[in-house]
């Protein structure tokens, strides 16, 4: 049976999605103050893919037993 990518027991508690979303925010306003456009660009589009799947999209994951 196929499971969602983006669904991991790791990533169940909402903390760890916030940090791993607050992360790539961080990254890419670095490279943007940096100078560095495609760079922040790039991780932009991170965080907002990252948003998107682990914030307002999640499953959390089905623990087989």
């Amino acid at each position: 049976m196929s499971q969602n990518t983006t669904s991991h027991s790791f990533l169940d508690p909402l903390w760890r999605r916030i940090a791993l979303v607050g992360f790539c925010a961080a990254w890419s306003l670095y490279e943007w103050t940096s100078g560095e456009a495609f760079w922040g660009t790039l991780t932009a589009g991170m965080t907002a893919y990252g948003a998107w799947s682990y914030l307002m999209n999640y499953e959390p994951s089905k623990k087989e037993e």
